[in-house]
């Protein structure tokens, strides 16, 4: 599958007394779904998705899905501490037509980390998940910060497709890359090399009201051959393959460029929450090989992205969503709003990042 493009880990939505504030979650997806980005992942960091009860979980799930257009890549943050309560989840979200599963590394016991154990927990995920897997670093959060030599070893497994690589290591990113080189794949694409996705597919067999079917181009022709011959067209939609290896994704924001010059494909931002074009202006800038465009694209947004997502956090994020014109709203306890003098220096910080 593919995951080239930006990615917002969107927040999850409270009314003041801390209850689930359906209706802002599906405002924000609606928006979202109308920007560049190639998806958005559910029930990452940045969606307080530790803070949540169970059924709190599956609710945004179910409400993110419903929300989303076919069109962009859906991903949910499904890892726990435990390989079963990790496969619950993910279970439940390729029920609901989820195409990726994002799985955190166990940290919990991190002394008992060692590479026999990750190894041991991400291979049984992906030898039972119903989704493609990806790997989810963050050691800011989590203390652990898995090796680049347990990635490389991981990326052989066939259902493991992606990392997001949240480190800020851009020389880490690096090596993942060259080390994975031999990794080949091939992905479902449109014509224009976008994602394809089975629930996609399914959409597209509902509005053209086909099955699904796999059908060649050169049948649709006649038997005269087309110049076209690797497009096919299935439930509606001409698609082609596109030769992907294991594709790195990174998190940190003010690192973007450089990062993707190392080789990353692509990034999930908790700074796009706020700031989505500006963030896939870089992307665009750098995949059309205008470097001089994305550096300064880059530069623009530095030194907001480390203050307000590095430093001041979900408090600070949701507070730049809020002045951006989404929905951001209240964290939930042990977080804390932030103070009058913060959200005025997030407010200036975000006044020439605006969408």
């Amino acid at each position: 599958m593919l995951l080239h493009g930006i990615f917002p880990p969107i927040t999850t939505p409270f009314y003041p007394d801390g209850k689930l504030y359906f209706k802002k979650l599906e405002a924000n997806v609606e928006q979202y779904s109308k920007t560049p980005l190639a998806g958005i992942v559910a029930l990452g960091s940045t969606g307080e998705a530790i803070l949540l009860s169970e059924q709190e979980r599956r609710d945004v799930l179910k409400t993110t899905r419903e929300a989303a257009v076919p069109h962009k890549v859906l991903i949910a943050g499904t890892g726990s501490e435990s390989a079963a309560e990790t496969l619950h989840l993910t279970e439940y979200a390729a029920e609901l037509g989820y195409d990726v599963a994002m799985v955190r590394t166990p940290h919990y016991y991190k002394n008992q980390m060692q590479p026999a154990n990750i190894l041991a927990f991400y291979r049984t995920v992906a030898d039972r998940s119903p989704l493609p897997v990806i790997i989810y670093n963050f050691p800011q959060a989590t203390g652990y910060d898995i090796p680049a030599e347990i990635v490389i070893e991981l990326a052989e497994h066939p259902n493991l497709i992606g990392i997001k690589e949240s480190s800020g290591d851009v020389e880490k990113v690096r090596r993942m890359v060259e080390g994975t080189r031999d990794v080949k794949r091939s992905a479902t694409v449109t014509e224009t090399f976008e994602a394809v996705t089975p629930r996609m597919l399914k959409a597209g067999g509902q509005i053209h009201g086909q099955g699904g079917e796999l059908v060649s181009v050169e049948a649709l022709t006649g038997g005269v051959k087309s110049s076209s011959a690797a497009v096919s067209v299935i439930a509606g939609l001409k698609t082609r393959q596109k030769k992907v290896g294991f594709q790195v994704l990174v998190g940190a924001a003010q690192k973007l460029d450089p990062s993707l010059q190392a080789g990353a494909v692509g990034a999930i931002l908790a700074f796009a929450d706020a700031a989505p074009t500006a963030c896939y202006e870089i992307y665009a800038a750098w995949k059309e090989g205008d470097f001089e465009l994305a550096r300064l694209k880059q530069e623009r947004i530095a030194k907001a992205a480390q203050r307000v997502v590095s430093e001041l956090g979900i408090p600070g994020m949701k507070h730049a969503m809020d002045f951006n014109g989404y929905f951001g709203g209240p964290v939930r306890l042990p977080l804390l709003t932030l103070t009058a003098d913060l959200r005025a220096e997030v407010e200036q910080l975000m006044a020439d990042i605006r969408n």
